[in-house]
């Protein structure tokens, strides 16, 4: 129950594509992608120079331009639960407490003071 495929000169050449293509890591493809936004040279240009298909340098793009895109939004997240956000709504219940107790202190020397009068 192996592969099913009959050996075709197509599917042996593909096979051989797949297992010799370049491999490029994260880093180089931000490279890449980074130039083109130099625009010193034309997307074309650089294509060749790299000897890659413009389909996935586009591709590459897309992906950094979306990567960087989340990562913004992320950070929105982020600084909602930081602990300095945490520190600060507890400060803030705490204070909200204090006005609280001052209010009915307020309220109850008022209420002492009408008395007297």
């Amino acid at each position: 129950m192996g592969n099913t495929k009959k050996p075709t000169p197509e599917n042996y050449i593909k096979d051989i594509r797949r297992k010799t293509r370049r491999l490029f890591t994260a880093e180089q493809k931000v490279l890449i992608v980074m130039e083109a936004l130099r625009a010193e040279i034309s997307v074309a240009e650089l294509c060749r120079k790299h000897q890659i298909n413009e389909s996935q340098f586009y591709k590459w793009n897309k992906e950094f331009l979306e990567a960087g895109k989340k990562r913004l939004e992320g950070d929105l997240t982020r600084e909602a639960t930081t602990d300095e956000v945490s520190d600060l709504r507890k400060e803030n219940a705490r204070l909200k407490e204090m006005v609280a107790d001052l209010f009915l202190r307020y309220d109850i020397v008022k209420k002492s003071l009408t008395m007297l009068d």
